[in-house]
């Protein structure tokens, strides 16, 4: 590891380009920005994404939504229109043996606790801190969907401690994210109605134009905290990895703040 932070170091300090390779997940590609929104200050700055890139075999049996890889091609193609409007990323592309100079993916060598804010696995990796309290997702426009309670709910790191039911009584919930974790919630949540995004460009717009974003530790979390919307993150003891970092940014363990900080930001 010491061999390859030398390396990523004296990069750092020579080059006036830098190239960065990644290869997902989905939402640790956004948690990377700052990073690479700081980078940007001094240098230019391209970023390519790896398809295909096969799971570790003990987390294949995972309910993920590629399978057994990290991302799809397909997947990336979704992701680049996002990316593309970050001024600070010269280029962005799908991986196809570029010349790499920082590889994103050493985090997962680091001998580190993974519950840490994973916006920071990026900062062990090179020694520079992006600004955490500012958006690293910019010059995202507005969506014709406004004023909507945005909600993702993954079937991975639910808290079983909470239920939504209570959601009953408001209105404008929308739901975006996979078509199956919609239905699972729809039945705590009868009013709550489904939207199936183009891309995560128009995901990342109707987030930005929302009330507030609800969900659990997933993409669209990763979107909501790079964007400094208003948040409320459904944390569990498992699996913490990111912290609501900014203003009007809660979570949640337990149900009774579950509904205080709802309450809070509906009414904000």
């Amino acid at each position: 590891i010491k061999e390859k932070l030398d390396k990523i170091s004296l990069v750092l300090k020579e080059k006036n380009e830098i190239s960065f390779l990644h290869s997902g997940h989905l939402g640790d590609i956004i948690n990377s920005l700052p990073l690479i929104k700081e980078v940007a200050k001094n240098k230019k700055c391209k970023l390519f994404i790896e398809a295909n890139k096969p799971l570790p075999y003990h987390l294949q049996d995972l309910n993920l939504p590629f399978g057994k890889y990290y991302l799809t091609e397909s997947s990336i193609k979704k992701m680049i229109p996002l990316l593309s409007k970050q001024t600070y990323i010269e280029k962005v592309d799908i991986f196809n043996n570029q010349n790499i100079d920082i590889d994103l993916n050493l985090f997962r060598e680091m001998p580190i606790n993974f519950n840490i804010d994973s916006v920071r696995w990026y900062f062990h990796i090179t020694g520079i801190h992006g600004e955490l309290d500012k958006p690293y997702l910019i010059n995202i426009g507005n969506h014709e969907i406004k004023e909507k309670i945005i909600i993702v709910r993954t079937k991975r790191r639910r808290n079983d401690l909470i239920n939504y039911n209570f959601l009953n009584n408001y209105n404008d919930l929308l739901f975006l994210g996979l078509e199956n974790e919609y239905k699972d919630l729809k039945k705590e949540i009868p009013n709550l109605e489904f939207y199936d995004c183009k891309n995560f460009l128009e995901m990342a717009e109707i987030i930005k134009s929302s009330k507030f974003f609800l969900g659990n530790l997933c993409f669209g979390y990763s979107i909501a905290e790079a964007l400094k919307v208003p948040r409320l993150l459904e944390t569990n003891s498992e699996f913490s990895s990111m912290y609501p970092t900014g203003k009007n940014a809660y979570e949640f363990y337990f149900q009774t703040h579950f509904e205080k900080w709802f309450n809070y930001l509906y009414y904000l």
